[in-house]
């Protein structure tokens, strides 16, 4: 779930500032939302347009803006799986259309036969 980086950082701040690793943990857990792959696409965005905000912003310290940064690359890839489905099956809805048409023109060409 993790990536090494933070969780490297989770533990150096832990033992630099004093708190426990499961205090961090549970922290960047409440702040970071929901696991990205249950997301919808809408919650993705607003989230990902949140992050964006966030991190323009500068207000956040290097540990912040790095789970920041990495949260912001999985939203951004959860909307973009998302799109590519939604391209699918658009794509999916053109092509039986095209067919049934096809077919349609096809069966009153041969009645005029």
């Amino acid at each position: 779930m993790w990536s090494k980086p933070t969780t490297q950082i989770l533990i150096y701040n832990s033992l630099v500032e004093g708190t426990t690793l499961s205090e961090n943990i549970s922290f960047h857990t409440e702040e970071l939302g929901a696991p990205v792959e249950t997301l919808s696409y809408e919650q993705a965005r607003s989230e990902l347009e949140n992050v964006v905000r966030q991190l323009e912003s500068g207000t956040s310290n290097l540990e912040s803006s790095i789970a920041l940064w990495e949260r912001g690359e999985a939203l951004a890839s959860r909307c973009e799986a998302w799109l590519e489905g939604a391209r699918e099956r658009l794509h999916a809805v053109r092509n039986t259309q095209d067919t049934t048409d096809e077919e349609a023109e096809s069966e009153g060409s041969e009645s005029e036969d």
